[in-house]
């Protein structure tokens, strides 16, 4: 490929990994993870440290085929094509469960400012699932008014970090007497399976340049640095973000937060500071959202092009939007929503984070899977499929088991589309 063709060098690639990686796991982690104290500070550095590994098997699959579109595309050249598309059908699944986080997230947000949208579990799902479809609507006008939407939001995100960032760096300065005022659960090792799960969620994303390496100068040396550089800083940036919050205040304060980051700033900086960061996540949260749901789409177009999906799926409107797999991933992530309704606000938001990180982990698994296949860094690929299947039973049963059994209906729509496919080719009589 020209060099031409290749436009993103080195620092563009680790900005994508970055940029994949800040999500809107961070605004809601601290409350997730003060239960955990010490246990969740140690499970951000395991967590970091395992997506270092299946980080370099990724970027080494990536330089040794880059002519592939992405990892799926790997997995299925590795693996086999059913392996592909139980692999791209497990990650989609993953996409719209993180909209469902993602949607939560921001109705947690805005509900500082209209605190009926949160007030009960029930009233938590309903508005979520209207900020999925409004963000539906958006994506059914076409990728270009999406798209507008997404460069308006997608710096945004950043100014809440950059605010917590500064006030732990003052508070470290200071002395860090405030890290020690309140006492925090001493470190478990019971409990570092399900701190490690959550955590992971947040460095979800971490595939980016690995996924663009046919895009990357030099990918064989620069999409490892990147995705090596690129996962440092940001891991790094959320062991300072969420631990400052976790630490900063008492556990019960930060446990029982609907909005952590935003009682945070308010905390230190005041009222008008903490509405301002509220305001800024669920504008970032929604943004993130949108570009979700595009890909959301997308995904399950190019796997109905690509003769593995029924030809429905595939289906556009003048827009050329995928009609069909945009409304079926809403509703599925609608569904889901609503129907654990039932449980508490956290544990609403727990269950989804634990069931897209297991969604997520299908792809990593078979990233290793591939290497160990293709005789690729055997060693490290072993362990990084080690760790992949401990962050997968840290999600637990009901979470990881419906991973799997959401990524197993694939198998007979693949198989009828086989046979759709054959029955196409044969000749009329």
């Amino acid at each position: 490929m020209a060099a031409t063709e290749r436009p993103f060098g080195f620092w563009t690639a680790a900005a994508l990994v970055v940029g994949g990686m800040v999500g809107s796991g961070i605004f809601v982690l601290p409350a997730q993870l003060a239960p955990y104290g010490w246990t969740g500070l140690v499970a951000w550095f395991v967590g970091v440290g395992g997506a270092l590994l299946i980080a370099l098997v990724l970027s080494r699959l990536a330089a040794a085929m880059p002519e592939e579109t992405g990892a799926v595309a790997i997995c299925a050249r590795a693996l086999g094509p059913l392996a592909g598309v139980l692999i791209g059908w497990a990650y989609w699944v993953g996409i719209w469960s993180a909209n469902a986080v993602i949607s939560l997230t921001a109705i947690r947000y805005l509900a500082a400012f209209f605190p009926v949208l949160a007030a009960t579990p029930l009233a938590l799902a309903l508005s979520a699932t209207a900020l999925i479809w409004l963000m539906t609507l958006l994506n059914l006008q076409g990728a270009k008014t999406s798209g507008r939407f997404q460069v308006a939001t997608t710096a945004l995100k950043l100014l809440p970090l950059v605010a917590v960032v500064i006030i732990v760096a003052g508070l470290a300065l200071a002395g860090g007497g405030q890290f020690r005022s309140a006492p925090h659960a001493p470190f478990q090792w019971g409990q570092l399976t399900p701190a490690l799960t959550l955590a992971f969620y947040a460095v979800v994303g971490f595939e980016c340049a690995s996924v663009a390496a046919a895009r990357v100068r030099d990918p064989a040396r620069n999409v490892v640095r990147a995705t090596m550089v690129g996962l440092v800083l940001t891991g790094g940036l959320y062991v300072v973000v969420c631990s400052g919050i976790v630490f900063a205040l008492p556990e019960a304060t930060v446990a029982n937060a609907t909005a952590p980051m935003a009682l945070f700033v308010e905390t230190f900086w005041g009222r008008a500071a903490g509405l301002g960061v509220a305001a800024l996540t669920v504008v970032a949260a929604v943004g993130c959202l949108n570009g979700w749901v595009l890909v959301q789409g997308e995904l399950p177009l190019g796997m109905s092009r690509a003769g593995v999906l029924p030809r429905w799926i595939g289906v556009t409107n003048r827009r050329d939007v995928p009609v069909g797999a945009l409304i079926l991933s809403s509703g599925l992530a609608s569904i889901l929503v609503l129907s654990n309704a039932s449980r508490s606000t956290a544990g609403l938001l727990d269950f989804m984070l634990r069931l897209t990180t297991a969604a997520t982990l299908w792809l990593y698994i078979g990233a290793c899977l591939s290497a160990l296949r293709l005789r690729l860094l055997q060693p490290v690929a072993a362990v990084g499929l080690v760790f992949a299947f401990w962050a997968m039973w840290g999600s637990g049963w009901e979470a990881g088991g419906l991973s799997l059994i959401l990524m197993l209906t694939a198998v007979p729509l693949y198989y009828l589309t086989l046979r759709g496919n054959a029955a196409a080719e044969q000749p009329a009589e």
